[in-house]
């Protein structure tokens, strides 16, 4: 079995005398209808349920509605409620620039919306005022959350999460969710590095945090979707893409990159010849099956050693395993491309049967260097660090 590398547990840093332990953040983008209901709301729950000193922070990105003038007066009317406005648009720019000039101890931010429940609010940052955990998130997704939305946002989410799973190895289950705290101190230290500035933000610090070994509460919540949501779905799914395949990148640098396509190139021609081979004594389906099978697992093996770093015998059988779920999907794939030349084109000879079935076996070749990365470059297949210090895990 792997290893897995500690969580690292650092004491909380107090917050100044006569500055609230906890801070919330709403950042708001031409929310004139939602904003002020939303923060009365948010305001009374505080003064009558909340047992912390907490501020509510109003940051205002760039609105060009009567936003901001909703926003001063709020802050002008309800004690303990601040109003910030920057001039540039992004949810991680409203979020960096006041988490990072916060006395607070801990940092959290909600939507405008109030999509989740009010009474998760405690249960999320009470592990990290008492030092056990650095951040906590709400999770639609976890066992226990109670969600109302559309089949269509539930889809878009729960595929953009299984990426994050595959390609980052992101443990946790929903990275998205517009409900999340940071222990002051941790944010000081993770923000300056993330760099997106926008919807990807929370992804990106997400994986920082991981990649750190810090401990992450994923709390379920009871959350029902706004059907008035101002986010443009299609916009956004892009932005994560390009950041997944930003932190991708990075993590492996572009020689993991390189040693992965060596590795599918000579995998791809063993599988050609092997089919080839193959063809001329059985039929199309158990050749495809005999050389794929025989390819993904050499396949795995060598980018287990070779690409990844991992050796020795810990973990073998389940990294093979994910390579088999590689191999599934690379099956499936060439079996639909060997059907799709038997129907449009049944008289096609062997050597045009080996080129499609071989082009499938390369868009395969992604999905495979997806799983396997997701799962043999995972943060717990590192080696253990040594105890250092505060930072040694207690």
């Amino acid at each position: 079995m792997s290893v897995a590398a500690p969580l690292r547990v650092i004491a909380p840093e107090p917050s100044p005398a006569g500055s609230p332990l906890v801070e919330i953040v709403i950042p708001v983008h031409n929310e004139e209808r939602d904003l002020g209901p939303s923060v009365h709301r948010l305001h009374a729950y505080l003064d009558e349920a909340f047992p912390f000193p907490t501020r509510i922070t109003i940051a205002d990105n760039a609105s060009t509605d009567r936003t901001r003038a909703i926003g001063l007066r709020l802050a002008d009317e309800l004690p303990g409620v601040d109003y910030v406005r920057l001039q540039a648009k992004g949810r991680g720019l409203a979020l960096a620039a006041t988490w990072l000039g916060s006395d607070a101890m801990v940092l959290a931010y909600m939507d405008v919306d109030l999509s989740t429940d009010l009474d998760a609010l405690l249960p999320l940052v009470a592990p990290l005022i008492s030092g056990h955990s650095a951040l906590a998130i709400g999770s639609r997704l976890a066992r226990g959350a109670r969600v109302r939305r559309g089949v269509r946002r539930e889809l878009i989410s729960r595929s953009y999460n299984l990426i994050l799973r595959l390609t980052l190895g992101v443990r946790c289950r929903d990275a998205q969710c517009g409900f999340k705290a940071i222990r002051a101190d941790v944010a000081r230290r993770l923000v300056p590095r993330v760099k997106n500035r926008n919807w990807f933000f929370d992804t990106e610090l997400l994986v920082l945090a991981e990649r750190e070994g810090l401990r992450i509460t994923e709390l379920p919540v009871d959350w029902t979707d706004d059907t008035d949501s101002r986010v443009r779905v299609a916009a956004t799914a892009i932005e994560d893409l390009r950041g997944v395949i930003r932190l991708l990148v990075s993590r492996g640098g572009p020689h993991r990159l390189l040693r992965f396509a060596g590795v599918g190139g000579l995998s791809t021609l063993a599988y050609a010849g092997l089919y080839w081979w193959l063809r001329g004594v059985t039929s199309v389906s158990v050749a495809n099956v005999s050389a794929l099978l025989v390819t993904a697992v050499a396949n795995t093996a060598v980018n287990r050693r070779f690409t990844f770093g991992v050796s020795g015998r810990a973990g073998i059988w389940s990294d093979q395993a994910a390579g088999l779920i590689a191999f599934g999907i690379a099956l499936l794939m060439t079996e639909a491309a060997s059907w799709l030349l038997s129907t449009l084109a049944p008289q096609a000879g062997r050597l045009v049967e080996v080129a499609v079935l071989t082009a499938a076996n390369v868009a395969a070749t992604l999905v495979r260097f997806l799983v396997l990365r997701g799962w043999l470059g995972s943060e717990r297949r590192r080696p253990v660090p040594p105890a250092r210090g505060a930072d040694a895990p207690r």
